[in-house]
C-alpha cells in the first residue's frame, strides 16, 4: 500500500509507482470512491450499489461490483493476486486501507484535528499552519466527475468541512493581525455563501480592523437586504450585536491576539503562551464539529 496514493478532494484519483491510474468509467470510480470514503471500514456490496445506483439496482448488480472490484485491482496494482490486494474482501464486504499519509482526506483530517488542537493551546501561528497546509490538499470541488444523489450528498459534507477550515483559518489570521488580507479571503466566501453570518462578523471585523468602518457597516446592510428578501428574517443576535459595536466604533474590536487588551489581572502573553479560549458561535453544519464523520458507500 505505500506505492499507492488516492484522492477524492478534487476529481477521484488514484497513483501508483508507474505514475496516474486510469480508474475507468465513472461507476468503476464510484465504487472507489466509496472505498475510500469509508476510511478502512468495510463496504457491503449494498452499499456500494447504492453509491452508484441510489436505490435503483439493476438485478445484475452485485455482478457488476464485482468486476468493477476485479478491474481496479487489476489497474491499481498489476499482477497482484486478490488475497494480497489493496482492495480486500470478506464475505460480501469490501474495504481499502488508507491512512494520512496515502489519503488527501486523512490528510486534510489530520491536520484540521492538528489545528484543533493548537487552537486550544492558544498558539494561533500553528493553527494558521496547519490549516494552510490541509486547504492546500484540496484540487478544487470534491469528488469532481461523479454524479448523483449519493455523491451529491457527501460532497456537500465534504465541502461544508472545506469552508469550516477556511472559516477558522481566516478567524486565526484575523487574530494574529492580518485584518487586511483577511478581508480580501473574506470577500470572496461571502459571496459564496451569501446567507452565512458567521463569515459576514468575520467580514465586518476585518473591514473595522483595516479602517474601513463604512465598508463594515454596508457588509451588515446588505445581509439586511438578503435576509428580508429571500427568507424573511433579520440578521441574528450575533450579527447585530457586531454592527451596533462597529456603529459606535467600540474600540475593543481592534484588540487581536498580538494587540491585547490591557488586564489589571493577568499579563499579556502571546502564542506560544495564549491560554485556551472558548470556541466561537458557529453556523449551523451538516457535520458536528467534534464528530468524525464517514462518508462510506456514498450513503448518508
Amino acid at each position: 500500500m505505500n506505492h499507492l496514493r488516492f484522492s477524492v478532494l478534487g476529481p477521484v484519483r488514484a497513483w501508483n509507482r508507474a505514475g496516474e491510474i486510469k480508474l475507468g468509467p465513472p461507476q468503476q470510480q464510484a465504487v472507489l470512491a466509496a472505498l475510500i470514503l469509508a476510511e478502512g471500514t468495510p463496504v457491503s456490496v449494498g452499499a456500494l450499489a447504492d453509491a452508484i445506483w441510489a436505490g435503483s439496482a439493476p438485478a445484475t448488480a452485485v455482478g457488476t461490483i464485482r468486476t468493477h472490484v476485479y478491474r481496479l485491482r487489476r489497474a491499481l496494482e498489476p499482477g497482484c493476486t486478490s488475497a494480497s490486494s489493496a482492495i480486500r474482501s470478506r464475505g460480501d464486504n469490501y474495504s481499502l486501507a488508507t491512512t494520512a499519509h496515502n489519503c488527501d482526506l486523512l490528510a486534510f483530517r489530520s491536520l484540521t484535528s492538528k489545528a484543533e488542537k493548537a487552537r486550544w493551546e492558544g498558539c494561533l501561528q500553528d493553527v494558521t499552519r496547519h490549516l494552510r497546509h490541509a486547504l492546500a490538499l484540496w484540487q478544487g470541488e470534491a469528488l469532481q466527475g461523479l454524479g448523483g444523489p449519493r455523491a451529491d450528498a457527501h460532497r456537500h459534507v465534504l465541502e461544508h468541512l472545506r469552508l469550516q477550515a477556511q472559516t477558522d483559518r481566516l478567524a486565526a489570521e484575523l487574530e494574529l493581525g492580518s485584518a487586511t488580507a483577511a478581508a480580501l479571503d473574506l470577500q470572496q466566501l461571502v459571496a459564496r455563501h451569501p446567507f452565512d453570518e458567521h463569515l459576514r462578523k468575520l467580514l465586518m471585523l476585518a473591514l473595522y480592523r483595516s479602517g474601513r468602518q463604512a465598508a463594515a457597516l454596508a457588509v451588515y446592510g446588505e445581509a439586511q437586504r438578503i435576509l428580508a428578501r429571500e427568507l424573511g428574517v433579520d440578521p441574528g443576535p450575533e450579527l447585530q450585536e457586531t454592527h451596533h459595536r462597529v456603529l459606535r466604533a467600540d474600540p475593543t474590536l481592534l484588540h487581536t491576539a498580538e494587540t491585547p487588551a490591557a488586564s489589571p489581572t493577568a499579563p499579556v502573553q502571546t502564542c506560544a503562551g495564549i491560554p485556551p479560549t472558548a470556541p466561537r458561535d458557529r453556523p449551523a453544519l451538516p457535520v458536528p464539529r467534534r464528530k468524525r464523520v464517514r462518508c462510506a458507500g456514498l450513503t448518508t
